[in-house]
């Protein structure tokens, strides 16, 4: 059995979904930190399963820093247009694009191994990977550009 505050403690650090966290702390006798790394575990699993998958929607996001000296664009792509719909998904894309313009990266393969601006404890691929989960489906930064004065 599992306990429903811990359920929604769970839920609301991991945004995973509400069966999958009740099935975390089942199996763990509700221990929160071991549900966690369940999570995390079965979520590197179901990424393997996405990552290969058509990127044939998504959006354009961008953003200008306030001294209007630089800015940037970045391609973010899903497998739907439900999804790059999702205001989470529109979330993530609007950081991302904040994120090229605060540190520069030439490659997409360098973003990916910057920390984040606001939580310098994950890493941009580690956005990318929670979104996958979160959504249930692949997303790729396809292209990104930055603008300098």
């Amino acid at each position: 059995m599992y306990d429903i505050k811990k359920l929604k403690q769970l839920r609301k650090q991991t945004d995973v979904s509400f069966s999958l966290c009740k099935k975390a702390l089942e199996e763990t006798k509700n221990n929160l930190e071991e549900a966690k790394k369940l999570l995390t575990k079965w979520g590197a699993d179901k990424i393997k399963d996405k990552v290969g998958r058509k990127t044939n929607s998504g959006a354009i996001f961008s953003y200008v820093h306030h001294n209007k000296k630089v800015a940037s664009l970045i391609e973010l792509l899903c497998e739907t247009d439900f999804v790059s719909a999702n205001k989470d998904f529109q979330y993530l894309g609007t950081e991302l694009a904040m994120q090229v313009a605060s540190l520069k990266a030439e490659k997409i393969v360098e973003l990916m191994k910057q920390e984040y601006i606001r939580d310098p404890s994950k890493k941009i691929s580690d956005l990318i990977k929670e979104a996958i989960l979160k959504f249930g489906e692949n997303i790729i930064i396809n292209k990104i550009i930055r603008l300098e004065i």
